[in-house]
């Protein structure tokens, strides 16, 4: 599949389409549990994540273990963006990436189903998800003292 046909499939409309961002929005967000949540959220960047990273792991490890390694990967690539601009190393969105790999492990696992709540419930668990997992990091580089 290429990524245009990625980025349609996940969209429902092609790159650079007026609605793409509203849809990639109302589809990621109102996700049935946050495992679909990451099927949606920024395509392009998935797109790549899952034939680079995601795919050769997955072949040699677990999928769980290829998942959460995959985030970590991605932490990894928005730390080192920060890290850039701040001039100083960081490691906050490896830690955050890496607690939402968990719950996505864990999600796949334990099979949560919210289809049947409306949009705005399923916004709300995926956001919270996010939340508790931001709260986590900050909570752990306090603790460790990287402030």
């Amino acid at each position: 599949m290429t990524l245009a046909e990625y980025v349609e499939k996940r969209n429902g409309v092609p790159i650079g389409h007026s609605k793409s961002l509203r849809n990639n929005l109302q589809r990621s967000l109102g996700a049935k549990n946050f495992v679909a949540f990451w099927n949606f959220w920024n395509p392009i960047f998935g797109y790549y994540l899952g034939r680079k990273i995601f795919k050769p792991i997955k072949k040699v490890l677990p999928i769980w273990t290829a998942v959460i390694l995959t985030f970590i990967f991605c932490g990894l690539i928005h730390d080192l963006v920060t890290t850039l601009f701040r001039g100083r190393i960081s490691l906050f969105f490896t830690i955050w990436f890496l607690f939402m790999g968990c719950f996505v492990a864990l999600s796949k696992k334990v099979g949560y189903d919210l289809a049947h709540k409306s949009w705005i419930q399923r916004a709300g668990v995926n956001l919270t998800i996010i939340a508790v997992c931001f709260l986590m990091t900050v909570v752990l580089n306090i603790a460790l003292n990287f402030y």
